[in-house]
Parts: C-alpha cells; sequence; structure tokens
C-alpha cells in the first residue's frame, strides 16, 4: 500500500511538473531579434529663410501673369452656341470689360449682353498659380447657380491655353466634363472655343472671337 502511495505520489509530481514546464514554454514570449521595422522617412524641414523665399516666390506675379494684364480693357464678343454637333448655330454678343485685381495677380473680366433674349451677365477670374505652374479659371453667370472651373496649361507655339474643367448639369444633376482652347489669335483678338461630349462624342458647344476696342 506504501507503495502504491508512494507511486501514485510520483506520478502526480511528473505530471504536475510537466504542466509546469508546458505553460512555461508557451508563455516564452517569441524573440524579437530578427523582425526588423523601418524607421518612417521624413523630410527635414526647411528653415525660415527657405520658406519666406517660397512664399515670395509663390506671391510675385510674373511673366504668365502679363499674359493676362495684356487684356486689360474692353472687348467686344461675338458669341455662338450649338447644342449639339448638327445643330444650327445661334448668335449672341456682349461686351467684356478686363481688369487685373490683388495687385495683378488676377484677371477679372465683367461680361454684359444678351442668351436667349434675356439680359445676360457672367464674371470670370483667371490667374497663374505660380506653385502648380498652371492657369485657373472660374465662371459665373445670371443664367444659373453653378459655377464652371477649370484648369490648364499654355502652349508657347500655339498661343493658347488648354482648359479642362467640370460643370453641372441640371438635368441630370450631375457634374460633366468639359474642354476649352483659348487663343491669342494677335494683340486684339482672342478666340475661346469650347467642347462639350453627347452620347461619348465631342463637339465644339461655344465659340467666342473677342475684338479689342
Amino acid at each position: 500500500m506504501k507503495k502504491l502511495t508512494a507511486t501514485l505520489a510520483i506520478i502526480t509530481l511528473c505530471f504536475i511538473s510537466c504542466k509546469k514546464e508546458v505553460k512555461e514554454e508557451a508563455a516564452t514570449p517569441v524573440a524579437t531579434d530578427s523582425v526588423k521595422t523601418e524607421e518612417p522617412v521624413t523630410e527635414a524641414p526647411l528653415d525660415s529663410a527657405a520658406q519666406m523665399k517660397a512664399w515670395q516666390e509663390y506671391a510675385a506675379p510674373g511673366n504668365p501673369h502679363k499674359i493676362l494684364a495684356d487684356e486689360v480693357g474692353t472687348w467686344n464678343c461675338d458669341m455662338t452656341f450649338w447644342s449639339d454637333a448638327n445643330a444650327k448655330p445661334e448668335k449672341e454678343t456682349s461686351v467684356a470689360e478686363i481688369k487685373m485685381i490683388l495687385g495683378g495677380r488676377f484677371q477679372e473680366a465683367i461680361y454684359k449682353g444678351t442668351m436667349m433674349g434675356q439680359p445676360f451677365e457672367g464674371k470670370a477670374t483667371v490667374g497663374y498659380n505660380n506653385a502648380t505652374k498652371e492657369y485657373i479659371s472660374t465662371f459665373i453667370d445670371n443664367m444659373g447657380t453653378g459655377m464652371m472651373i477649370s484648369k490648364g496649361k499654355y502652349n508657347e507655339s500655339t498661343k493658347s491655353i488648354d482648359f479642362n474643367g467640370e460643370m453641372a448639369d441640371p438635368v441630370t444633376a450631375k457634374n460633366t466634363k468639359y474642354r476649352e482652347v483659348y487663343t491669342i489669335v494677335d494683340a486684339k483678338t482672342r478666340k475661346m472655343e469650347m467642347f462639350d461630349t453627347k452620347n461619348g462624342t465631342e463637339y465644339k458647344s461655344m465659340e467666342i472671337v473677342m475684338t479689342k476696342k
């Protein structure tokens, strides 16, 4: 009986000891020496002098703004519209008063005329962003509550700015893309052509020939 008791005691101690070893082994953390983590790459901050220089260059009107300043004055606008690629053209006229604002940084144009037999008034602003190296145009008028916004770059060989933008379609209530080509024909002539897309096909929807008084 004593031998049996002693044997059971030994078995129990071995069982407890084995469970303890297994538990300790499971709790041992995995070595992480072999796991490498990459440090985030951070750009060195600019010093105050470099930041000031960047802001000064951003704020200073340059040669791209001179293109806008050359248009200051009064312009007669002959406008032609097409509702689709095969539509009969419709004619309208307006007068644009153009000036530079905010220290020569932006061009503002006020258009007044008629549209579909109704008095028409529109306002355009055009600027050149020194940071992004592109022209930005906005247009609003009394014929709607939306705003047309487009961006483009100047093409020296064609003397034109190719704008791409979006405007709201009042029928679908969704934004639709459009393209505009603004060409410097000569010192007293400008031409603006707008292209829309219908049923997957692009067509010219508007042309304005501007003549300086």
